[in-house]
């Protein structure tokens, strides 16, 4: 589990801090090192994600999407997904309900 409000190693090249939560919506800032995954995984929350920095390569349900910088994307809950960073980026993602497997 994680401990909000402290960076954590998510992956490879890759580190989050979860912020405080709401009742039944949540957010994490998320550092990538270009090229760095996020592995395919799904979880039944829906997930709202916003590029803040950098562009990323998602595959959603095997359905490839690119965003950029300013830019955002609906993951719907229990799809597979993973994201790879095609440059050093930053992403906010949000999530409803809450990720009880992510807060400690």
């Amino acid at each position: 589990m994680s401990v909000i409000g402290e960076w954590e190693k998510a992956e490879p090249g890759v580190q989050r801090k979860i912020f405080p939560p709401g009742k039944q919506v949540m957010m994490m800032e998320v550092h990538f090192k270009k090229g760095a995954q996020g592995k395919l995984h799904k979880h039944p929350h829906e997930q709202l994600t916003y590029c803040k920095k950098g562009s990323f390569e998602f595959t959603i349900s095997g359905e490839r999407h690119i965003i950029h910088e300013g830019e955002t994307l609906v993951i719907p809950g229990d799809e597979e997904h993973g994201a790879v960073a095609l440059e050093p980026g930053i992403l906010l993602d949000t999530f409803t309900p809450l990720r009880q497997d992510l807060l400690k």
